[in-house]
This record gives C-alpha cells, structure tokens and sequence, in this order.
C-alpha cells in the first residue's frame, strides 16, 4: 500500500460514522458519507448536520452525502465500514452487487459486535463477501461524542498485514486521535464486541442500586471472560490488557454515554429489553451480541457466567436480582 490516501468514503451514517466522516473531513481528506435511508441523507444534507445521531456538530466543506452506495465505494480509495453488526452482511451483499473491485482499496471496519445467527466476526464476514481484500479493523475506548469534540482518545488498528494497519493508523492519527497498531484482527474485533455484553452487566448493577464493589468485580471478572474466549477463538492474551480489551470496557462500562451501559440500567430498573431497545434511536451492539456470544461460549465449552446472566436476563426475561444471586453463590474457586 504506497498510494496516498486522498478520498475516503463512510459507509454507515450512525453516530460513529458520522462522527469518523466530520472527523477525517477535518482532516482535510474528501469524504463521502452513505447511509441506508435516502430520504435521511437527504435531510442531512439540507440540514448540514445529524440532527439523530451527532446533534449540534456541522458538516465541514469536505464532507458529501450520498445517497447511491456505488458513487461512494467509485469514487474513494479507502472504506470506512461503520454498519452494526446485524445489519452487516446484508450491507456488504449490497456492496458486493455494486461490481465495484475492493482489491485496490483499503477497507477497515469499526464495527464492534458479532452476527447472531452465523456467530461470524466482521473480519470473517468481509472476507467471505470479498476475499483477501486489504482489511483493518479500528476498536478502541471511543465515546463517539468526545471524539466528535476533539477530547483526547486512543484507539487501535488491527490488521494481518503491518503495512496496511501504519496506513490507516496514518489517515486517522492526529494530536487529540492517537492510533496504534496491532496484527491481532481476532483479539481487537472480540474484545470490542464482548465488552459490550459485560458494560450491560454493569448498568445492571446501576439500576439495581448497587455499590462501587460489585461494578468492579464485574469489570474485573467480565475482562476475564472476554480474555478466555478470545485465545480460545485465536486471539492474543495480551491484547484484552490492552485499549481495545481493558480500555474499551472501562469506557463502556462506566461512562454516562454508553448505549449498552444503559440498556442494563434500565433492566436492572425493571423495565423490559422490548420497550427499552423501542425507545432508543441507537443501536446497542451488546443485545444482539450477548446471544452471539453466549452461543460461541457453548460451542467452544469456554466458562462465561456473567455474559450466561446477561443472556438469561435479556432472552429468558430472568430477574436482574435473581442473576446476581446466582453470580455471588457460584461455587467458591481461586482466582
């Protein structure tokens, strides 16, 4: 990869590519913004701004809404793939029809969650949609409203292949958006879906009015979790220490912000998983996640208690405070 990086185009118009666009738009590349419904894009773009998703951050000059998906994948020479992931195998068909070759063109996902039915990570859906293109995956501690803000954050970009994963960290690193790299696409890509299902255990333990301690035997036990079935699917022990394993559930579980955390609050509150996610324009990864992963502990006899809680809560309407009893009465083991 030794072409500069000149037009990028975002695929997904939610409050993280959203924010990505405006971001590198910034920046001072051309960027292109889809998104799945015309009739949204065109408003946006009579509006100059994201009225659902980003509120009160204008586009810059440098940033296009579009609305036929062919135009953005032609005319950019480097994807930004920000779908969730239940609705990202139907998006990347509807890439795939386009004709448009990715070879050429660098494509990195951001997209943190893990397809329900078919148990697949991005990384692996991508690459039975499209082959070997050039792929990364970016995951990190990023509250999409502080980098909208330009508050410091870190991130990181994963990729197989080292040259690839210095660009992109080249097109997105700036002094307020510091990126690393990795090679560990499986560790990043789990650690950045898990995490969601534990910050739903956390906002539980919100709404059940609980104390410091239990969100941090939580946090603690649920990194845990996410660390034992990341090396047994492939992953790296050392990258769940890291910002998209340790980082990224810190920032999930206890900011004001997260969707997910929030999503357990309200459970935890008594109110049911239907009439939460009804009332949300924003998708929390964790729902959908959690049954993904719980099916994935099964099927690889990987021990995870606290995602098997959060999945009985959510799928099998158990009581938040019947889960934590059964959590604490667990039989006694070492650490």
């Amino acid at each position: 990869m030794t072409q500069r990086i000149q037009k990028i185009g975002v695929i997904g118009d939610g409050s993280w590519g959203t924010t990505l666009a405006v971001y590198l738009a910034k920046k001072g590349y051309v960027v292109k913004l889809w998104g799945p419904f015309p009739e949204y894009i065109r408003q946006m773009r009579q509006n100059h701004y994201n009225p659902k998703f980003l509120p009160g951050v204008r586009f810059p000059e440098k940033l296009t809404l579009v609305e036929k998906l062919d135009v953005v994948l032609q005319e950019s020479d480097f994807i930004v793939f920000a779908i969730p992931s239940q609705y990202a195998s139907k998006i990347l068909r509807k890439i795939s029809k386009t004709g448009v070759k990715l070879s050429k063109r660098i494509f990195v996902s951001v997209t943190k969650g893990i397809e329900k039915t078919s148990l697949r990570r991005i990384s692996e859906i991508v690459r039975a949609e499209f082959g070997n293109i050039p792929f990364a995956v970016l995951s990190g501690p990023t509250i999409a409203a502080e980098v909208a803000k330009g508050i410091p954050t870190t991130a990181v970009v994963a990729s197989r292949n080292m040259r690839i994963a210095r660009k992109v960290q080249e097109v997105f690193n700036s002094d307020s958006f510091r990126i690393y790299t990795n090679t560990d696409v499986v560790g990043v890509e789990l650690g950045g879906s898990i995490k969601n299902i534990i910050a739903i255990a956390c906002g539980v333990c919100d709404g059940l009015g609980l104390g410091t301690n239990a969100k941090a035997a939580i946090v603690t036990r649920g990194l845990a979790e996410m660390a034992r079935l990341g090396t047994a699917l492939g992953g790296k022990a050392k990258t769940f220490s890291g910002l998209t394993g340790l980082g990224d559930l810190v920032t999930t579980c206890f900011s004001p912000q997260s969707r997910n955390r929030y999503v357990g609050e309200q459970l935890g509150s008594g109110k049911s998983i239907g009439k939460i996610i009804n009332s949300m324009e924003m998708v929390a990864e964790g729902v959908e996640t959690a049954k993904g992963v719980y099916k994935l502990s099964k099927k690889h006899r990987v021990p995870m208690p606290i995602t098997a809680e959060v999945y009985q809560i959510i799928c099998r309407n158990k009581k938040p405070a019947d889960a934590v009893t059964d959590l604490m009465s667990r039989k006694a083991k070492a650490e």
